[in-house]
């Protein structure tokens, strides 16, 4: 099956909504396709106007910078989701089992059964793990946290946080905790990949299978 997504995203990460013209959706799909492809520092506006046969100067009518367009993915990114979380959680689901599918969700090991024809998922899911950093790790952060360019992250932390206190009330750390899941699940799987001594992933497992156990582990050893 299927079936386009659509969230509202922040107003501040752009010039004019990329989903306000196939131009501007063009822009978004290619960009996710060619940050893949270069990694974030090669990727430059010249090179995707000439992917897209189109001028810097358009790409430059709905984003000012590369980093706001790389904000922008992740915001789609981090609003999917929570729209997974929001899909794949029935009502009445005991809450040790919703962490278990949010980890689920947040190691990328969930079966997809539909397709998304806006973007390409496998894409997402590795600029994610080897680019979402670069969105705040960077000087002007609490400028562009004031534009409240990261609330889709915050509002994925928060339900993960809220999960986690269903489970123990009294646990003092759940936001930290569900932010460190985030974290960990992208850096984890990136060691494993690509640095794995600097993981313990010695049985040469699976690496979304490595972190999803791994986190699981970290969680419920956590909150306990």
């Amino acid at each position: 099956m299927e079936f386009l997504l659509k969230f509202k995203l922040n107003q501040h990460l752009y010039v004019k909504d990329p989903e306000s013209s196939d131009i501007g959706k063009t822009i978004v799909k290619n960009a996710i396709d060619l940050i893949y492809e270069l990694g974030f520092e090669q990727f430059t506006f010249k090179k995707l106007s000439a992917k897209i046969h189109t001028t810097e100067a358009t790409i430059y009518r709905y984003f000012t910078s590369k980093h706001r367009l790389l904000i922008y993915i992740l915001n789609w990114y981090w609003s999917y989701l929570e729209f997974l979380s929001e899909m794949l959680i029935p009502s009445g689901t005991a809450s040790c089992d919703k962490l278990k599918i949010i980890i689920t969700i947040i190691t990328h090991c969930q079966k997809e059964e539909r397709r998304l024809m806006d973007y390409n998922l496998d894409h997402l899911h590795s600029i994610v793990i080897s680019e979402s950093s670069k969105s705040y790790l960077v000087k002007e952060v609490d400028t562009i946290n004031k534009e409240m360019a990261f609330n889709p992250l915050k509002s994925l932390c928060r339900r993960i946080s809220m999960i986690i206190l269903e489970i123990n009330p009294g646990y003092p750390y759940a936001r930290s905790l569900a932010s460190t899941l985030l974290e960990t699940a992208h850096d984890q799987q990136f060691f494993s990949e690509h640095l794995p001594s600097l993981t313990n992933n010695t049985s040469h497992q699976q690496h979304k299978k490595y972190v999803l156990n791994y986190l699981n582990q970290l969680a419920f050893s956590a909150i306990k």
